[in-house]
């Protein structure tokens, strides 16, 4: 399969600030394709270039064979757009906006509702077909904005941070529509700052901090980099307030990360590290309840690749536009 997407030496300058700096990558036909980072690490930016909202400054990318910069109209035939904010219209019920969106694609009038149609059955809308945009809630408000980038067969969509402000169950069903699309031959680009929606989703993930790519790989080739590491995952009754202060300096331990009342340490050296911190648990108090090793994930991969807190991957992005509550 083709590299459906090129992007080669891109820079975006806004005014002083380097927001994306010389990046360059291939998406593949049919894979998904993660660009994995921190709010404001030049997602966002990235995909406006590469839909032709927004000119690079130097370099420039390809979208199935059309230069961004020069073919924008031919750019845009061919790919589904969903932007963190809607861009459908709040007093139109869900089939007039999909209609809406047909007709704005030149799609001929006799096709445009039977396509809208389709999609709001593939999409589990039909029972909210007569229901204006702005009365649905916010999950089925992110299906109907991917099911238009979709009414006129695009080969590519891209989806920036489509879960972004969802409840856990629609976040779950948006994966599986993704996971869908997929199946179905779409090729799929991703931004999104949630390492466990990589690692699910994704075939491979290129991980971008304050504009630069740091990776390009398959989770499971990331993960590896990890492979010498171990991490013994000790939970407890309760956490001991100012624990990591109270935890002896033991030689070999790379990086304690408390989560609620699970403790994780990575270690090189579990066989020297695990009793004296047993031991030092114990002497501060605290309950153990279990103890596991475990493999590194993904999460712990990008915390040794980026020298970031994994903590910051966790903070969403203010959900943007009234339309989207």
């Amino acid at each position: 399969m083709g590299a459906l997407i090129q992007v080669k030496d891109i820079t975006k300058f806004y005014g002083p600030t380097l927001a994306v700096d010389h990046i360059s990558f291939s998406v593949k036909e049919g894979e998904v394709f993660g660009f994995l980072g921190p709010n404001g690490a030049g997602k966002t930016t990235t995909i406006r270039m590469m839909v032709g909202l927004t000119q690079p400054s130097s370099g420039t990318a390809w979208v199935d064979g059309h230069n961004v910069t020069k073919e924008t109209v031919e750019v845009k035939k061919t790919i589904g757009l969903v932007p963190e904010a809607s861009n459908l219209y709040g007093e139109l019920t869900s089939l007039e906006n999909l209609i809406y969106q047909a007709e704005l694609y030149g799609i001929a009038r006799k096709e445009r509702k039977d396509r809208a149609l389709r999609l709001l059955e593939e999409f589990g809308l039909k029972e909210h077909q007569d229901k204006p945009f702005q009365k649905l809630s916010r999950g089925l408000k992110r299906r109907l904005t991917i099911a238009a980038a979709l009414i006129h067969h695009p080969k590519i969509l891209f989806l920036d941070e489509p879960t972004t402000g969802l409840d856990v169950m629609s976040a779950r069903g948006l994966r599986k529509l993704i996971l869908d699309s997929k199946k179905k031959g779409l090729t799929i680009f991703l931004t999104t700052h949630y390492i466990p929606e990589a690692e699910t989703l994704c075939d491979r993930i290129a991980i971008i901090v304050q504009g630069k790519i740091r990776v390009v790989d398959t989770p499971e080739n990331i993960r590896d980099q990890m492979k010498e590491a171990e991490v013994l995952e000790i939970g407890l009754d309760r956490t001991p307030e100012d624990l990591k202060s109270k935890l002896p300096s033991v030689d070999g331990i790379d990086k304690i990360v408390i989560d609620e009342n699970r403790v994780r340490f990575h270690t090189r050296r579990l066989d020297q590290v695990a009793s004296p911190i047993i031991r030092s648990l114990e002497g501060h108090g605290a309950k153990i309840k279990s103890i596991n090793t475990l493999s590194p994930s993904l999460e712990d991969a990008f915390v040794k690749i980026t020298g970031l807190d994994s903590e910051l991957m966790k903070i969403d992005k203010p959900v943007k536009g009234g339309s989207e509550s």
